[in-house]
């Protein structure tokens, strides 16, 4: 692929995923791209803070870039019921390798539901994209991909196989791993899970609850508001998208929507201990809480695609910075 079919393969990709959403009813947003830390994903020490002239208080507080929409699609949903949005999400990541870029395209959505419906969106959502890609007949000049490429996702079934996270674990300690439960799995041991699937996407579900007793101590890291799950005491109601070549490339859950049990994963989170350390505190939310009070809050879930590993899955790439047109990390600023 030469970065001209790369650019048209972006694109095509992008507008298809937007046509599937706005067909099944939801609505676009445009939430701020400079913000609170409300706007960070869970690793709120990966944020880019934003200075005038060295002044880090030019908002009268601090201000970083957004690294998600998460909060402003939720705070909608109530009034909205579904919605989504598209947009750049910038991590001050320090890897320079085929998996991690400081700035990728996100695609988020939000709806009232619960998590069986969120997981059919995605993996619809996936399903069609690669149905759209490969259905196209001018996808090997105009995209640049083989015909062994286009005929391995013509193979993508509409369904994808699911994993628990303990599942998970222990496929992978037959498989030979050393790996404990509680331990992160890294994107090596996504491949071999991935290769007992066929080579197929697949879902990690129900990971450890970070406020039950069993989850106090994980790796595992994931946002403070993912639902208990009510069935599987001590896991929540949330998901990873593997993909092959892109690996995880989804995270999605159904979300607390009780406002005191909110706050109280909010102030007990890793986040929140992270972002006192930055010198931040509950007011990094106040807007969003005040938007609940306000206007209250209804059973919902949500996700965010990263595309630039799903476009990796979609051409084939095993590296991230081949499968975009203009792809930046910490060695490559343009």
């Amino acid at each position: 692929m030469n970065k001209t079919q790369i650019a048209r393969l972006e694109g095509f990709v992008l507008k298809e995923a937007e046509k599937f959403f706005l067909r099944q009813g939801f609505t676009p947003l445009y939430p701020p791209k400079i913000v609170r830390a409300s706007g960070a994903c869970e690793n709120i020490n990966t944020l880019f803070e934003i200075s005038v002239d060295d002044n880090h208080q030019w908002f009268n507080r601090n201000a970083y870039l957004s690294q998600t929409g998460q909060l402003y699609l939720e705070a909608m949903v109530p009034s909205l019921k579904k919605v989504y949005c598209v947009g750049p999400s910038f991590r001050a990541e320090p890897k320079i390798d085929n998996r991690h870029l400081t700035e990728f395209t996100m695609l988020e959505i939000e709806f009232a539901g619960d998590f069986e419906d969120l997981l059919k969106y995605i993996e619809s959502l996936v399903y069609y994209l690669t149905q759209k890609v490969s259905q196209c007949p001018t996808a090997e000049d105009k995209f640049g991909l083989s015909q062994d490429n286009l005929f391995r996702l013509t193979q993508c079934p509409a369904k994808f196989k699911r994993f628990t996270y303990d599942q998970a674990i222990k496929k992978l300690q037959q498989l030979g791993e050393d790996i404990e439960w509680g331990n992160d799995i890294s994107s090596q041991r996504e491949k071999l899970l991935v290769a007992t699937v066929d080579n197929q996407p697949f879902f990690i579900t129900h990971y450890p609850d970070p406020m039950h007793e069993d989850g106090q101590n994980i790796e595992v890291e994931k946002f403070f508001n993912m639902l208990p799950s009510k069935d599987k005491p001590g896991r929540v109601l949330s998901a990873d998208l593997i993909l092959p070549f892109g690996g995880e490339s989804v995270g999605a859950a159904a979300r607390v929507h009780i406002l005191d049990e909110l706050i109280n994963r909010l102030q007990n989170s890793k986040m929140f201990k992270r972002l006192e350390a930055k010198g931040g505190d509950l007011t990094d939310f106040e807007w969003y809480i005040n938007q609940i009070k306000n206007n209250g809050a209804v059973p919902h879930a949500g996700c965010g695609f990263g595309m630039s590993r799903v476009m990796q899955y979609l051409s084939g790439q095993t590296d991230i910075t081949q499968a975009v047109t203009f792809p930046t990390n910490k060695g490559n600023i343009i």
